[in-house]
């Protein structure tokens, strides 16, 4: 087993990796942009090296800058997280050559699953129903129109290189492509370094069904079962759950046996998502290999019982997987609830600034994987998630509960969120009902506004007059002086006692 390991991330993913490395017995490493020289995860480490300024291309998206610090730590292996350089294959190629153990799948498993062109092109050999889309990756606006008008309209644009709707768009008609291409190609640079970009036939109204599996590196893998991510605004998805509503035991095995078969076709290891659409006909089609663990990844912990980075760390150091597919058993349900610093009221634009207070949800049944806290700052240099709110219960309806629960008693002051507006999902009637699909909120909630509540805003501006008239206010306690009264100085005389 490893002594250390860097994680090459931030956030809450760095330190969901730093919790289970310290559960492991395993030293962790964190790497941080001179931006984020307070954030959590480099507190939460055991050690922290800085690898460059702000910018992700000068530091979290810099391999020499990590593979240095990977040298100069002593760390054995490299955890990638999700998003920045996770399902880079170069970067799993350069762990490779310097000895360096990548915490994933090999580089040419990584390359092949993580170009969703060339993993069509393995999984369509093998039978495997996709949806109709390019053969070929491309940068070039003609000849992704060309492409385009032989799909037909309308077609997904997406980036060849990752994931996370980045570089996604829906392009509707001949006269919307150019610029959709191009803003793709833009967004895809900048998130993976890669531009380029392919297209697929857009299905309507499709659910987003992806399965969990874990492949060690002795030819076995297993399925964790599903995760329903239907629930998605601008192409990124923002509340899961699993079970699915859509899924009966039978259609549950099919799919199992249809994404073990990718993993078995594409020679992948380690912890992956194999994504799926699924019509209302109960006709499912490959969508691409997400090579990497998921932010939905508690989920499946929750129903399933098994520590995903626990097993990601395990089979990397060479580890048998410890159980078969007929271990395996899905109990009760949890959802979860990505939160976002974003401005609803300004069309969801990202919401940068000082965190002046947050209290995190508690309570049986929730858990929340949080990459921030009361004071820190939250930069305009990457993503703006800044937690993950899990609630578990034996069944959807007490699990949908328990959540809109724990999102009203999440107050984050000092920047905007998406809290509230998750709240309203939770408790609309249609997803009450399990009528969960890709086009929830555009057909749901298009108009949707936050509830302004005149008394909490009355008590919110008396609260930060009486702040406002207490600033710069001093007090002297045994000869130093204090910007507000501490605890011991409001009791009185006091001593302690003999």
């Amino acid at each position: 087993m490893f002594k250390k390991i860097l994680i090459a991330n931030r956030g809450e993913i760095a330190i969901r990796v730093m919790k289970a490395c310290r559960e492991m017995g395993i030293e962790s490493v964190a790497v941080y942009s001179t931006i984020d020289r307070d954030a959590l995860h480099v507190r939460t480490a055991d050690e922290a090296i800085c690898i460059g300024e702000a910018s992700p291309n000068e530091s979290y998206l810099n391999i020499d800058a990590i593979i240095k610090a990977v040298k100069e730590t002593g760390a054995e292996a490299v955890h990638p997280g999700y998003g920045f350089l996770a399902e880079n294959y170069l970067f799993a190629q350069r762990c490779e050559k310097e000895g360096i153990v990548f915490i994933g799948p090999d580089s040419k498993a990584l390359k092949l699953v993580g170009d969703k062109v060339a993993s069509r092109e393995v999984t369509e050999k093998e039978g495997i129903t996709l949806i109709p889309g390019m053969k070929d990756k491309s940068t070039d606006v003609n000849e992704c129109l060309s492409e385009a008008e032989k799909i037909g309209f309308p077609v997904l644009l997406k980036a060849s290189a990752g994931g996370g709707g980045k570089g996604m768009r829906v392009v509707n008609s001949k006269g919307e492509l150019k610029d959709a291409v191009e803003a793709g190609m833009r967004e895809a640079q900048t998130a993976f370094g890669d531009p380029s970009v392919y297209l697929e036939k857009y299905i309507e109204k499709p659910r987003h069904v992806e399965f969990q599996i874990l492949a060690d590196n002795h030819g076995n893998a297993v399925h964790l079962f599903e995760r329903e991510c239907s629930i998605q605004r601008r192409h990124q998805k923002i509340i899961e759950e699993s079970p699915s509503t859509a899924l009966d035991d039978d259609l549950r095995r099919k799919m199992g046996e249809t994404a073990l078969k990718v993993v078995e076709v594409s020679g992948y290891t380690n912890a992956g998502t194999v994504e799926f659409l699924l019509d209302e006909n109960g006709n499912y089609y490959f969508l691409e290999v997400n090579a990497r663990l998921q932010v939905e990844h508690p989920v499946t912990e929750m129903v399933c019982g098994i520590d995903l980075v626990h097993a990601q760390i395990r089979i990397a150091s060479g580890e048998k997987l410890w159980f078969s597919q007929g271990d395996l058993s899905q109990r009760g349900h949890a959802i979860e609830c990505r939160v976002y610093a974003e401005d609803p009221e300004s069309n969801f634009l990202p919401s940068a600034g000082k965190i002046l207070y947050m209290k995190e949800p508690t309570g049986p049944g929730i858990r929340h994987d949080c990459g921030v806290y009361s004071g820190c700052v939250v930069s305009v240099y990457y993503d703006p998630i800044l937690s993950k709110l899990i609630t578990w219960a034996l069944t959807r309806e007490i699990c949908c509960r328990r959540m809109a629960a724990a999102l009203s008693d999440f107050p984050v002051l000092g920047i905007k969120t998406d809290i509230e507006f998750l709240h309203d999902v939770i408790v609309h009637p249609e997803f009450l009902k399990g009528n969960t699909f890709t086009n929830f909120i555009p057909v749901n909630m298009p108009d949707w506004k936050p509830v302004v509540d005149d008394e909490m805003l009355n008590r919110s501006l008396l609260s930060a007059a009486i702040y406002s008239d207490n600033v710069g206010k001093r007090t002297v306690v045994s000869g130093k002086s204090e910007e507000f009264p501490s605890p011991w100085s409001t009791l009185g005389d006091w001593e302690i006692g003999k």
